[in-house]
């Protein structure tokens, strides 16, 4: 909670007389429909606090009242490292409020705002902190009801997640006291049961979670209108966007968790939030259990390790003299015989190196979908990487750089019919010829300069190749005469866990795109 600076309004004054001797009220922190937050210093122990007050047009109504002492005095019982701690629950004249500790830093909500989504390794350290304080509160009895990035800080130093107004919000939505024009802050974040104004549970809390998540990668929301009540509608009728359309950088299996988050049906979504946090854990953990064989198998290039100068100066050798071949045959049967005999011979000894290295991979019991798993868990690790430095989207400089590319290779293309003398003469058409590959050689560097600072092209088209019908091929041919073998036990649980997330990536790459999400 970071201290701001507001207008001082009368409230501040009587509260401040009404606490006099107990705290001393600095400034305020924030206001929305659940009342207004200062901090202040409790005078007795002589510690900064966070004091929120209930708005008073809700505190005059005697039932409304003691219930929101009940609801917070039962948060108060909650004693968790990710859920702000409140000290005290009282009431005094006309005011009704708790103290909670007061934690430097800003909310999930500030941090997206000024610098972006966070990185998936960030937000699913987050995510997993948050999933734990919900299920320790469910394991309580105290439901949320009002999940949202301005409920959770990040300390300043350490990062740590913190959840606020465990129970208190339901005080307020059951009796009435918010109407759709004040709840507009926190429709965007609502269950569909809830937005239906049915009984909610702990899967409420998760689906929250979910629009929480979906907000913390993405830096948007599923469903947003100027209209609260559309927002609701939306959450009670829509299908959510799949969190890879609008984050593609966030791994495959982190953004399916949150996508489970989302579900309509309750039953759908995970049953506990410390489920949620494990499978979140296990997505992130298998980036960093890729077994050896596979590990080696991606880190070795494709070579030819001492024979490669041999085998340059063999492809320069072989490929001169065909050029004067295929100029002085008429026949182009002629032609294409040794174009794919000198093909066969230049590509014999790469294939057949890396036929090699398959055969070595299938011999230590791992499969070319440990591999695709492996590829793509490197792949996003990239994306990730690139994405935290530079902008997703491509820049204005890149955008113009290929679009002068563009441009030039129409003019290259005029420059032929010019220089036929179709057009115009033959010399016009030269200078067109001979500006369009300076134009197009230069604006194609820097926009593949560019591109490169947020694309990570080689990793993208090694894994593109790896997943095609050629790399399938390939494996079929390398495994002929090997028999299969089964992995060997490890100590630990971590290679059952990656095996299991392969098998699943797997079956969920062949499921078709229509019906690609859990």
């Amino acid at each position: 909670m970071d201290s701001l600076q507001s207008p001082i309004d009368p409230q501040f004054f009587a509260l401040q007389e009404a606490l006099a001797g107990k705290y001393s009220l600095e400034s305020e922190l924030g206001r929305g429909g659940m009342g207004v937050v200062y901090l202040a210093q409790d005078v007795q122990l002589d510690r900064p606090v966070a004091l929120k007050v209930l708005p008073q047009e809700v505190a005059a109504r005697g039932e409304v009242r003691d219930r929101f002492l009940r609801e917070a005095r039962t948060a108060a019982k909650l004693s968790h490292p990710n859920i702000v701690p409140i000290f005290a629950v009282d009431e005094v004249g006309e005011f009704v409020y708790y103290v909670m500790a007061y934690v430097a830093g800003e909310t999930l909500g500030q941090r997206v705002q000024s610098r972006g989504p966070l990185p998936p390794s960030e937000s699913a350290r987050v995510l997993k902190e948050i999933g734990w304080a919900l299920a320790y509160a469910h394991s309580q009895g105290v439901v949320h009801r009002d999940i949202k990035p301005d409920n959770i800080l990040l300390e300043e130093g350490s990062g740590r997640a913190l959840v606020v107004d465990f129970g208190i919000a339901g005080v307020l939505e059951d009796t009435g006291a918010t109407g759709v024009g004040e709840i507009i802050g926190t429709a965007e974040f609502m269950s569909p049961e809830q937005a239906s104004g049915q009984g909610v549970d702990a899967r409420s809390d998760i689906y929250s979670m979910g629009v929480v998540a979906f907000y913390t990668v993405s830096g948007t929301l599923p469903f947003h209108d100027v209209s609260a009540a559309e927002v609701l509608r939306q959450h009670r009728e829509e299908p959510p966007p799949p969190v890879k359309t609008v984050a593609p950088h966030v791994p495959s299996r982190m953004a399916r968790c949150i996508d489970r988050c989302l579900a309509k049906n309750a039953d759908a979504r995970y049953e506990t939030a410390s489920a949620f946090s494990e499978a979140v854990d296990a997505a992130m953990s298998e980036r960093r259990n890729v077994p050896v064989a596979v590990r080696n198998f991606i880190n070795d290039p494709i070579d030819l390790p001492g024979d490669g100068i041999a085998y340059f100066m063999f492809s320069i050798g072989m490929g001169v003299p065909g050029l004067f071949i295929i100029a002085e045959q008429e026949s182009l049967r002629i032609a294409a015989a040794f174009v794919a005999v000198y093909g066969s011979l230049i590509l014999a000894p790469p294939l057949g190196l890396v036929t090699q290295r398959i055969r070595r991979l299938l011999t230590s019991g791992h499969t070319l979908a440990d591999l695709q798993a492996a590829l793509r868990t490197e792949v996003e690790r990239r994306r990730e990487e690139l994405a935290y430095s530079h902008d997703v989207e491509p820049s204005f400089g890149e955008k113009a750089s290929f679009g002068v590319a563009a441009v030039a290779g129409g003019v290259l293309a005029a420059s032929f019919a010019v220089m036929s003398g179709w057009f115009a003469p033959a010399e016009l058409g030269m200078w067109m010829f001979v500006g369009s590959v300076a134009a197009g050689t230069v604006s194609l560097s820097v926009g593949t300069t560019l591109r490169s600072r947020r694309i990570d092209a080689k990793a993208e088209r090694r894994f593109a190749f790896w997943k095609g019908t050629f790399a399938k091929w390939l494996f079929k041919v390398a495994g002929i005469g090997l028999k299969k073998k089964a992995l060997p036990m490890r100590p630990t649980h971590r290679p059952t866990e990656l095996q299991i997330g392969f098998a699943v990536d797997a079956l969920f790459e062949q499921l078709p795109k229509a019906s690609g999400r859990i």
